[in-house]
């Protein structure tokens, strides 16, 4: 478990390798959980005037593939840290055509088409269900769309993200499938992590970065992870500016309904 010497944070972001460079002078916590070891490390510093907890989703050196990513290991870990709310910046396919390479959105509704990943904390004889009709928080989202204006950044207030396994990408008719059922993004880790946050009361913002079209919408590109990678890398210090703004306007107490207990 995590020392109880260890840094406190409330504020924590979930991102990629790209995102480590945060904070000037890290302290970093290290630690098992009852689910095992997070996929690195949190590192804890201040941001924006704020203790801010980082995690890299994939690993340090993005070794995690979607499907292998510790989920629960890693929201453990940051509750342990008394970390209550969460930004998630995360790429995303797009399956729009006003929604480029580039782009960035703050969703507001999600789909899981995911499979054989562990989805809840309750198991057992502990098994409760939590309220996910609105699986993203809205006063985090709120935060995240005033911060993208304060620093300059065109963001999309809402969108849907659909969720797939993976490691691999869409096929062309799975691509159509989802264009046609109007979601908007498909990722690959919005799910079981958003669903496992709001299991701890914790409020879950994703930060959705635009690198590719999926297969495209004119059916003959496809996507290729050099360029994905690529594109996300031109993306962090957006993404940073973006973080950097929200943690200052997130409000010192919470108004959303995160918290209600799963029954």
């Amino acid at each position: 478990m995590t020392p109880t010497s260890a840094p406190r944070a409330e504020i924590a972001i979930i991102g990629g390798s790209g995102f480590s460079s945060l904070f000037s002078s890290p302290e970093h916590v290290a630690g098992e959980t009852p689910f095992g070891a997070p996929s690195a490390p949190v590192t804890v510093g201040e941001l924006g005037g704020r203790a801010v907890a980082f995690l890299p989703r994939h690993g340090l050196h993005h070794e995690y593939a979607p499907h292998r990513v510790p989920y629960r290991a890693n929201i453990t870990a940051l509750a342990a840290l008394g970390v209550s709310r969460i930004f998630a910046p995360c790429a995303v396919g797009s399956l729009r055509h006003d929604l480029g390479p580039g782009s960035v959105v703050i969703p507001d509704q999600l789909v899981d088409l995911t499979a054989g990943r562990e989805q809840t904390f309750f198991e057992g004889d502990a098994v409760r269900h939590a309220s996910f009709a609105d699986p993203y928080c809205p006063e985090l989202r709120s935060v995240a769309v005033a911060a993208s204006k304060e620093a300059g950044i065109s963001a999309r207030p809402t969108g849907t993200v659909v969720t797939i396994s993976g490691p691999r990408f869409s096929t062309r008719a799975e691509a159509a499938w989802y264009r046609s059922a109007g979601w908007d993004l498909v990722n690959m880790t919005q799910c079981p992590e958003a669903a496992l946050a709001r299991e701890l009361g914790i409020c879950y913002c994703a930060v959705a970065l635009v690198t590719d079209r999926d297969t495209g919408d004119d059916c003959h590109s496809s996507v290729e992870a050099t360029d994905v990678f690529a594109v996300l890398a031109s993306m962090v210090p957006t993404a940073l500016d973006l973080l950097g703004a929200a943690v200052r306007l997130v409000p010192p107490l919470r108004s959303c309904r995160c918290l209600a207990p799963a029954a």
